[in-house]
């Protein structure tokens, strides 16, 4: 909202005659009151002599290729001056604004005399452009005839000492979309008296020869309110004044004509978008009614639209004449052969404003401030002011009573606050009385006792709802820069929990293992499940959708985080980064039974223990899952060698690193299950307990995903492992290790990790590690076979082993492999 600092001074020195205030301290108001300043532009400066000038005479120079004009024109001197000019907006006896040589314009551009399509011009006659108030390009400035006297200077008379001010005006208060609503918050920042311009005032005089005009609003078109009032014999050639003309291009409307100038004023003014139709093209009774199917208008704009059943229109017997709270239609519009005008003011709703407004492509400075709500109680006062401005600026007469008809509507709720609720809030004791006072400043009607403020919102207000926002607009007028900030202490012993440090170590350590974080969408991919395969009974397909997605297609919750890992992995792909290694750390959210659902709870208060209880079992289960994706090279590729792929091995290991971080024993068993390949992948156990599963994924999968080949990946539920807390520091043997390798052949069938659990068990207390390091197959260990090979890492706590006690320990172990696994040494 553009408006210049003049007009901002002049509403408040209604209230305070004598309140004056800098352009920097009005900034700084309306930041105190919570409205953000886009910026603050003066007007150009403009040095030297800038007159008033009255045109004596015109020449017409036709012997050029555009029309150009030789002109006399009066400028308080002797005698008059001689200026070239292009522009043809005026005539003879207008007065014009003259910048004499010497004036130097915004730009600079510094006026000299010249010769020019051969004659002498000692000046130039200056549109809104050049004096760098407006942008209208159309032509020169031309002021009401008596504004001042030829030779006056310009500069006083149109008030170019002045500064736009642009505040930003946020959609949920859409009554300071107008001088009305900023001048009440300026007041308030400012602590002085505010005059409402917005309150009815006494009836207009209307002759009483003409009826009023009929009117009526279907009830399907949900407008709330609609007036037509007729002002005969007015001047459709009628300009409006300088200080209206510069209010409204400030504020980023061209002027037109007197009579929609005042519409447009009084929308700035007061809030309220008013609308002009030409009555003798209006034909018969005035409509307020949803569009039918097929029908068309042509807007202003000159375009022809086809309107839909869900829009609004104004229509007269003849069909739609306008777009409710849009747009003028073009068959009616105030033109220079209009007698009669008819001047609405309504009250439309929003959303379907809004919605017009998106569906043809439209926006309008009427539709911004229906899109946030007009007040509804300013229908008929804006009327009769943008009447009054018409009848002043362009002549004619009230012609028959108001047309008002509104529907029935609910009354505005009172709202029952303590009178400490914003103290309570704030943590701030105000003097007795600031919560009643303040609501009163933004308009609230407030009934007093000792103990409770009933509070009515006003119209314009529909914002205040309840005791919370009544309590944010005490405190926003209050200054709530003046609240203090006060951290609360934390209660010593605390930090995070078991299974914060849990989450937290495990994103260390697959960080520390070179996997970078991702933090995948939190809504399923359409289709992804029928792209893996997944049968309709999986219980990955139980998901929850939510009522409003961020995305239509996606309303699905995530019951798994692969998902949203290979979408990642495929952007980072289809962008050149054919190398990865990605993990994610999060909540899914699981479907299935859930407990009862709990209706709204009352907000006046903490929830009880039942309560709690109650919404705490009405939601679904939300298990933590930590998984990873990886692709292309594992080892990268160099002087050193061609780099290593990654394999089904290293979705293992990163398992074995989420389970050993939170210190658990990990078992992988070869499994079966979509969308992993089911050679290789393992289904990953703790106790017995399958809490995950790694690999490398179905290669079928992979192709109707358009992923590459070999991609593999490991989901572990985080929840499902037991939680250990590792507060005791680790004990440190201060005895070297004894390192021996084990070479056995087992069957190919064997799993690996059923040899290396054997071969644990059978090597007793000695044993501190046991690692696979080598797999081979081939004619030296028979078909059918595999040789396996362990690095075995022995130490005592109480002593130095010896080769023959590592050695009496692995024998042990590779005989308890023998009798377990059919093992033997190689």
């Amino acid at each position: 909202m553009r408006l210049p600092q003049s007009w901002l001074t002049e509403v408040l020195r209604k209230g305070t005659p004598d309140w004056a205030a800098s352009t920097n301290e009005i900034d700084a108001g309306f930041v105190r009151v919570g409205f953000e300043i886009e910026d603050v532009e003066p007007f150009p400066e403009i040095t030297g002599p800038l007159v008033v000038g009255r045109v004596a005479g015109i020449e017409e120079l036709t012997e050029f290729k555009k029309p150009i004009r030789f002109c006399q024109v009066e400028v308080g001197e002797e005698a008059p001056r001689d200026i070239v000019c292009g522009a043809r907006n005026f005539t003879i006896g207008d007065l014009v604004v003259v910048a004499l040589p010497g004036t130097v314009l915004p730009g600079p551009f510094e006026i000299a005399t010249r010769q020019t399509y051969g004659k002498t011009s000692d000046g130039m006659i200056c549109s809104v452009t050049e004096l760098g108030v407006g942008n209208d390009h159309s032509g020169i400035l031309v002021l009401a005839s008596g504004t001042a006297e030829p030779g006056a200077d310009a500069r006083d008379v149109l008030g170019l000492d002045d500064t736009a001010i642009d505040i930003n005006v946020t959609p949920d208060r859409g009554y300071a979309f107008s001088m009305r609503g900023l001048g009440r918050e300026l007041a308030s920042a400012f602590a002085v008296p505010y005059v409402d311009a917005g309150l009815p005032g006494a009836p207009l005089p209307a002759d009483d020869a003409r009826e009023p005009w009929p009117v009526s609003i279907d009830a399907d078109s949900a407008a709330t309110r609609y007036t037509a009032r007729v002002i005969a014999g007015v001047d459709p050639t009628a300009q409006s004044p300088w200080w209206m003309a510069k209010r409204l291009m400030v504020a980023g409307i061209r002027p037109i004509s007197a009579i929609v100038d005042a519409t447009n004023y009084v929308m700035i003014e007061l809030g309220q978008p008013l609308h002009a139709f030409d009555a003798d093209k209006v034909q018969g009774t005035i409509t307020v009614r949803s569009a039918r199917a097929g029908e068309t208008l042509e807007t202003l704009d000159g375009v022809t639209r086809t309107l839909d059943p869900e829009d609004v229109v104004i229509a007269d017997e003849s069909g739609p004449i306008a777009l409710a709270g849009v747009m003028g239609g073009a068959a009616t519009e105030v033109g220079d052969e209009t007698v009669n005008v008819l001047l609405e003011s309504a009250n439309f709703d929003q959303v379907r404003v809004f919605r017009t407004g998106k569906r043809h492509k439209l926006s309008s400075e009427a539709q911004k401030r229906f899109e946030r709500r007009v007040d509804p109680e300013l229908t008929a006062v804006a009327s009769d002011r943008g009447t009054s401005l018409i009848v002043e600026l362009a002549g004619g007469r009230v012609a028959g009573e108001l047309s008002d008809v509104h529907t029935d509507t609910e009354p505005v709720a009172p709202i029952a606050i303590s009178p400490g609720l914003a103290d309570a809030t704030a943590g701030v004791e105000y003097p007795t009385g600031t919560t009643a006072a303040r609501l009163r400043e933004v308009g609230c009607m407030v009934d007093e006792t000792d103990d409770l403020l009933t509070v009515t919102p006003p119209s314009w207000r529909p914002d205040l709802r309840q005791g919370a926002d009544l309590v944010e607009e005490v405190l926003r007028l209050e200054g709530l820069e003046d609240i203090p900030a006060i951290v609360p202490s934390a209660p010593g012993g605390r930090g995070l929990t078991a299974g914060q440090r849990r989450r937290r170590a495990i994103g260390h350590a697959l960080a520390a293992d070179g996997f970078i974080e991702v933090l995948p969408y939190p809504f399923m991919p359409a289709g992804v499940f029928d792209t893996w395969g997944l049968t309709d009974d999986d219980p990955r397909r139980s998901t929850l959708s939510v009522l409003n997605p961020l995305e239509a297609d996606r309303p699905e919750l995530n019951t798994t985080l692969l998902p949203g890992l290979l979408e990642m992995a495929s952007r980072n792909i289809a962008r050149g980064r054919r190398d990865l290694a990605l993990y994610a750390v999060g909540q899914v959210v699981l479907g299935g039974a859930q407990g009862p659902v709990v209706g709204a709870l009352d907000v006046t208060r903490r929830p009880s223990d039942d309560e709690l209880a109650a919404l705490d079992a009405s939601l679904p289960r939300q298990p933590l899952y930590a998984a990873a994706v990886l692709t292309g090279l594992r080892d990268p590729a160099g002087p050193w060698g061609a780099g290593r792929a990654a394999d089904a091995y290293d979705a293992f290991e990163a398992a074995r690193v989420i389970a050993a971080t939170s210190g658990v024993e990990l078992t992988l068993v070869a499994d079966d299950t979509l969308p992993w390949h089911p050679g290789r992948c393992a289904r990953l156990e703790v106790d017995g307990v399958t809490v995950g599963h790694a690999g490398e994924l179905h290669p079928a999968v992979l192709e109707r995903a358009g992923l590459p080949a070999r991609l593999c990946a490991v989901e572990v539920d985080v929840d499902a492992l037991p939680l250990v807390e590792n507060l005791p520091s680790p004990t440190v043997s201060p005895f070297p290790a004894v390192l021996q390798d084990v070479n056995v052949v087992v069957a190919a069938d064997v799993p690996a990790q059923q040899v290396q659990d054997v071969l644990r068990d059978g090597a007793g207390e000695l044993l501190e590690s046991i690692s696979l390091f080598d797999v081979f197959t081939g004619e030296q260990v028979g078909e059918g076979n595999k040789s396996l090979t362990f690095a075995l890492t022995f130490r005592a706590d109480d002593r130095t082993l010896t080769e023959d006690d590592a050695s009496a320990a692995k024998l042990a172990a590779v005989e308890r492999a023998a009798a377990a696994v059919g093992a033997r040494l190689r």
